[in-house]
């Protein structure tokens, strides 16, 4: 049987027309969504979830195009942009009988949720972001050979055609590159819950391919738009990242100050897949962000 979130009911619910995103809730109280991340499914939430299910009512979807979620083709170049995204999150929270909620974010889903902070400021009433910097930010500080180390930022962001070609070649060498490179801890993804992360990413490399090309498009485009209109997050904002800013050269916290006024900026010592890798810091961060 395929592990799933101890004590949670997974819901197909419609967000948009021919879009259904697939979402394991569980508990009961306030609500929390938590937001997947590359390459990832709602799963890895699987601790953080059930810790948090003792007193609020906590929604992890699959964005669409990845998981079980609907995969809708690309036909425009904003299908996945993180607008598009963020309103189907808000959507499905609504579907599910809730005007305003609190929304964490790890990686892709740490993009996600801050486009829906921005276009949605009076939804959203706290917000986490896992180990990410906003789009624009992100593009601003990758130079160099530094780089190198986000070449699938690249890879993704060309024309359609060859990078779905070439990813999908070799799925599991792909995506299992980023679970081996980015985890401290190998043990924190046993071998059940790595096969459903790869099973779901094989079916879904033109979706996935057409998520990052959007950020490195549209989504800068929307993110360039907020910052000259001098738009920040408006709710209390928590950030855990890795001490990756130092090693690029660049201070994360004052990025993320440009946006977040009201921030509460953590670093961590386990790798990327924090919410596996150091559950109980993560817990303790997003029930301090929720206590402000």
């Amino acid at each position: 049987m395929a592990p799933q979130i101890t004590g949670f009911t997974e819901r197909r619910v419609t967000v948009a027309d021919g879009v259904a995103l697939n979402a394991a809730v569980g508990g009961s109280g306030s609500p929390v969504v938590l937001l997947h991340g590359f390459p990832q499914t709602h799963l890895m939430w699987r601790h953080v979830a059930a810790d948090l299910a003792a007193d609020h009512t906590v929604i992890c979807p699959d964005l669409r195009g990845y998981g079980a979620s609907d995969k809708p083709v690309d036909a425009d170049g904003r299908t996945y942009s993180k607008r598009t995204m963020a309103a189907d999150v808000v959507a499905l929270v609504r579907e599910l009988g809730h005007d305003r909620f609190a929304l964490a974010g790890h990686d892709r889903g740490a993009l996600v949720a801050i486009r829906a902070g921005l276009d949605h400021p009076d939804v959203i009433t706290h917000l986490a972001s896992l180990d990410v910097l906003p789009t624009l930010d992100t593009w601003d500080v990758l130079h160099g050979t530094t780089a190198a180390v986000a070449f699938h930022l690249y890879l993704m962001a060309q024309p359609p055609g060859l990078p779905e070609k070439l990813i999908a070649g070799a799925p599991d060498d792909f995506f299992g590159h980023f679970l081996d490179l980015w985890a401290n801890d190998p043990d924190a993804i046993p071998a059940d819950v790595r096969e459903v992360y790869l099973e779901a990413c094989r079916e879904a490399v033109p979706s996935i391919v057409a998520d990052y090309r959007a950020s490195a498009t549209v989504d800068v485009e929307h993110d360039q738009a907020d910052r000259e209109a001098g738009n920040h997050l408006r709710m209390p904002v928590a950030v855990l990242q890795q001490d990756w800013g130092s090693a690029l050269g660049f201070d994360a916290a004052a990025r993320w100050r440009a946006w977040a006024p009201d921030l509460d900026h953590r670093t961590v010592t386990c790798g990327h897949f924090m919410a596996e890798e150091a559950p109980g810091e993560v817990v303790k961060a997003l029930r301090d962000l929720l206590a402000r």
